[in-house]
C-alpha cells in the first residue's frame, strides 16, 4: 500500500530529529510514503528523499493562507507520478487545514480518507482561545464525517466525537491508538541531578512542563502557587519549557511576587531527572487531545494533579483517590495539592503502588504500536 500523508511538522526537514525517525519507521509499513508538510518559503526547506521508500515534501508556500492550495497541488502530483490506485489511502494528521487538503486530494481521486485526530477539539475551550480555532472546528465537522477511517490518541476524543450527533460518526470508524513513547525510559529511568540540591531553599517542588502557549494555561499554575506559598512558604514551582509565552509568564511571576518561588527551565529532551526528584507533577492544561509529559511523569513515579483533560481521569483516579480538577478550579486545585504537601505516605503510596498499575494500558512495544498504527490506515480501505 502506498500512503500519501498531509502534515505540519516541520521537524521532518531537521536532521536527527525524533520526527524524521518516526516517519522512517512508518516508511517501513508502507509500499511507499510519500509526506507533504506545511511550510514557508521563510522556512527555506527543501524536498527530500529520506529512504527508499520515503519522501517529504515542502509546500514552500508565500503565506500560511496558502498552504492548503500548496498541498493540493503537490499531493495530486505525488500520485499521479506514483501511479496511485485504489488500493492506496490518504491520511492526514489533523481533521483542520491538513484534514481538508487530504479531503480534496481523496475526492478528487476517489481514495479513501483516513484523519487522524491529536487534539481536543470539541471541548469548549478550544473554540474560544481564536477565531482560527473557531474556523477550524467548522472544517473538522466538514472533514470527519467523509473519512473512511479516523485514529484518534484518547477515548476521550473518541467519546466526544460519537456523543457530537453533528458528526453522525459510528463508533466502528474509531480507532483509540495513543501516543507511543518509551515507558521503560521513565520507570527505569535513573536522575542524573536533585532538584532537591539544585533548588536547597524549597521544601516542597512541583514541576510543569509544556510549552508556553495559551491552551496550557501556566498562568494558571503560577496562580495556584501564589495560594500555596501564603501556607507552605518554602514551595517552588520549576517549568521547563519554551514558547511565546515566556514573556509573558515571566511578567505574572513578578506581579504575583513569587520571583523567588519560580524557575524557569529550557526545554530538555531527557526529562527523567525532573519527574523522578520533584514532589509534585502539575498539568493546568484548558485540554489535551492526550498529555503525554502527565504519563511520563506518573510513569517516573511522580504523583501528579491535573486538570480534567486527556487521559488525566485515567492516570489520576484509582481507589477513592482523584487527583483531578476541573479546568480552572483553584480551589480544587490548592485543596488537593495542600493535602498532598501533608501526606508525605500518601505520595509514597502513588509512587509505588499506584503509578505502576494505571501505566499498564500504555505499556505498547513499538512494534505493536507500528502495527496498530498501519492497521488504522488499512482500515480505510473497508
Amino acid at each position: 500500500m502506498k500512503v500519501l500523508s498531509i502534515g505540519s511538522d516541520r521537524k521532518l526537514f531537521e536532521e536527527g530529529s525524533s520526527v524524521r525517525q518516526r516517519a522512517i519507521e512508518y516508511a517501513g509499513l508502507f509500499e511507499e510514503l510519500h509526506i507533504v508538510v506545511f511550510s514557508s518559503k521563510k522556512l527555506e526547506a527543501k524536498s527530500l528523499q529520506l529512504t527508499a521508500n520515503c519522501w517529504v515534501y515542502s509546500t514552500n508556500s508565500w503565506s500560511r493562507w496558502f498552504y492548503i492550495w500548496g498541498a493540493i497541488r503537490i499531493g495530486k502530483r505525488i500520485i499521479r507520478d506514483s501511479k496511485f490506485s485504489i488500493h492506496d489511502s490518504v491520511t492526514a494528521q489533523d481533521p483542520f487545514e491538513c484534514g481538508f487538503a487530504a479531503y480534496k486530494i481523496a475526492r478528487r481521486f476517489k481514495f479513501p480518507l483516513h484523519i487522524q485526530v491529536h487534539t481536543d477539539f470539541l471541548s469548549p475551550y478550544f473554540a474560544s482561545l481564536s477565531l482560527l480555532n473557531r474556523i477550524r472546528v467548522h472544517i473538522a465537522r466538514r472533514v470527519l464525517p467523509q473519512a473512511k477511517a479516523i485514529r484518534v490518541v484518547s477515548q476521550r476524543i473518541k467519546n466526544s466525537l460519537i456523543q457530537d450527533l453533528r458528526f453522525k460518526i459510528k463508533d466502528s470508524k474509531i480507532t483509540v491508538l495513543p501516543i507511543w513513547t518509551d515507558l521503560k525510559k521513565f520507570t527505569a529511568g535513573i536522575p542524573s541531578f536533585d532538584l532537591k540540591q539544585k533548588y536547597p531553599e524549597w521544601s516542597f517542588i512541583i514541576v510543569a512542563v509544556g510549552r508556553y502557549s495559551p491552551e496550557k494555561n501556566f498562568t494558571f499554575a503560577i496562580e495556584v502557587l501564589k495560594q500555596l506559598v501564603k501556607k507552605y512558604p518554602k514551595t517552588g514551582l520549576v517549568m521547563v519549557g519554551e514558547g511565546p509565552l515566556r514573556g509573558e509568564l515571566e511578567r505574572a511571576v513578578w506581579r504575583a511576587g513569587l520571583y523567588e518561588h519560580v524557575a524557569f527551565e529550557p526545554w530538555q529532551t531527557d526529562l527523567t531527572s525532573y519527574y523522578k526528584t520533584a514532589n509534585l507533577f502539575i498539568q493546568t492544561s484548558l485540554y489535551e487531545g492526550f498529555g503525554l509529559a502527565l504519563l511520563e511523569a506518573v510513569a517516573s513515579g511522580c504523583l501528579a494533579v491535573s486538570s480534567d483533560v486527556g487521559v488525566a481521569p485515567e492516570l489520576l483516579n484509582h481507589k477513592g483517590h482523584s487527583f483531578v480538577c476541573s479546568v480552572n478550579d483553584i480551589e480544587c486545585f490548592v485543596r488537593t495539592i495542600s493535602g498532598l504537601v501533608e501526606d508525605n505516605q500518601l505520595r509514597t503510596f502513588f509512587s509505588l503502588d499506584v503509578a505502576p498499575s494505571v501505566i499498564v494500558p500504555f505499556l505498547v512495544t513499538k512494534e505493536n504500536y507500528l502495527t496498530a498504527y498501519k492497521e488504522s490506515i488499512k482500515s480505510a480501505l473497508g
